[in-house]
């Protein structure tokens, strides 16, 4: 019980309290964000148009300012350089998350495989992996991939052939 009284009066006083305790390692949100950053990684650095459109679906799909969503993936970005696997994100969303909302991450991770033009084997087996791991069919997984693709397909190119205006 003390300890608990010096949490709140620590978190009262700290300044930065609010972004950390925000986005703790039970959040959904932060999990979801480290499987989304995972994703954006994994053929090198994140190209400038899968930055965008990461925090431009953390702002939209989470309802955060942009202060708020840098704050939440600067977070998900330690923490998935620090991950093992993607066990640990999984299980929190899976306590946390309905099906509908755990369809919308799959969803999520097509947007960011496909923000910059390309899918590599990589990207299609990790989205496979964690959406076998959140419970998603793979009709469901295939379904919301075409879908996305379709939509990508669909959007006029920017200068360096990726559509740039869904960002």
């Amino acid at each position: 019980m003390l300890d608990g009284l010096r949490q709140f009066i620590s978190d009262i006083v700290s300044s930065d309290s609010q972004g950390d305790r925000a986005f703790d390692d039970t959040d959904y949100r932060l999990a979801a964000t480290a499987l989304l950053v995972h994703v954006i990684s994994l053929d090198g650095e994140p190209s400038p148009v899968e930055k965008r459109k990461l925090h431009s679906l953390i702002e939209s799909r989470f309802k955060l300012d942009p202060g708020t969503a840098d704050r939440l993936i600067a977070s998900a970005t330690r923490v998935e350089g620090e991950a093992v696997d993607l066990y640990h994100f999984t299980s929190v969303i899976m306590r946390s998350v309905n099906e509908e909302g755990r369809l919308r991450i799959v969803e999520m991770m097509w947007e960011l495989v496909y923000a910059d033009g390309q899918v590599s084997e990589f990207e299609d087996n990790v989205v496979w992996r964690a959406a076998d791991l959140l419970a998603i069919s793979s009709r469901d997984r295939l379904d919301l991939k075409h879908r996305v693709a379709e939509k990508q397909a669909a959007l006029p190119k920017g200068p360096w052939g990726t559509a740039d205006a869904a960002i």
